[in-house]
């Protein structure tokens, strides 16, 4: 197998460490063909991109791909569900300096209600222990997502169930109708085994994700690889993946 791309990698205009340059000089010397900015969207709180910077980032990666001829770079963002509506935290402005969109819930991403925001922080926390509250959210949470890829031009769905529970069989069924891909990512072990298995029954395509938070880290898909092998996946399925000899 070989991965030619890294859809999901962070610089410090979120909370990386390295520059875009520093994440494209990377990707490069680990033989990728395709890279893509994707920081944290401005819901995010502390570590969300500024909006004023868009513009800056969009005029950075122009220029490093006239000057990179051998690897192509994208602009993303790793926007955030912001209601159970499936609202997310970027607006149609917003949404035309992108090439590549990825979604999904986090913590430190305040919900636009408070009873939005009592589902997320109380009844998710319940939700691991009891059961009965573990099944509703779980299908609320899926239902926000496949909201969000009926309102948005979402491309793929960030570590679904690192954060919040789903049901993963209803999310790689309207995921596969909608064109959406389900992220395998390697910094937080999501996609599990069990779960790639469960979506690769549908239709669905899948990416693998370093999350890289450093330089150093643009490329590294281990852990992911690893989940591949064990379910047993066909390399075919996978967006960012060729089959070799």
């Amino acid at each position: 197998m070989k991965i030619f791309a890294d859809y999901h990698t962070h610089t410090i205009y979120s909370h990386g460490k390295g520059t875009i340059e520093d994440n494209v000089k990377s990707a490069i010397s680990k033989g990728l063909s395709r890279i893509a900015i994707c920081d944290h969207g401005p819901g995010h709180i502390g570590f969300g991109l500024d909006k004023s910077k868009l513009k800056q980032m969009r005029k950075e990666i122009d220029e490093y791909n006239k000057k990179y001829q051998e690897i192509e770079i994208l602009l993303g963002v790793e926007s955030n569900i912001v209601s159970y509506n499936g609202d997310i935290d970027i607006d149609d402005e917003m949404i035309n300096y992108f090439d590549i969109i990825a979604v999904g819930f986090h913590y430190g991403v305040l919900m636009n209600n408070i009873k939005d925001n009592y589902r997320v922080f109380i009844l998710n926390t319940f939700a691991k222990t009891f059961k009965g509250i573990n099944e509703k959210m779980k299908q609320l949470n899926t239902k926000a997502l496949l909201m969000a890829m009926d309102k948005y031009p979402i491309d793929f769905i960030t570590h679904p169930g690192a954060k919040l529970d789903v049901d993963i069989d209803l999310l790689a069924k309207g995921a596969a109708e909608k064109k959406v891909a389900l992220e395998i990512n390697s910094k937080h072990g999501h996609l599990t085994v069990e779960n790639i298995k469960k979506a690769a029954k549908y239709d669905v395509k899948f990416v693998l994700g370093s999350d890289a938070h450093h330089p150093s880290r643009v490329g590294n898909f281990d852990e992911s690889v690893k989940r591949v092998i064990a379910a047993n996946l066909d390399v075919d399925k996978i967006i960012n993946a060729r089959k070799t000899d």
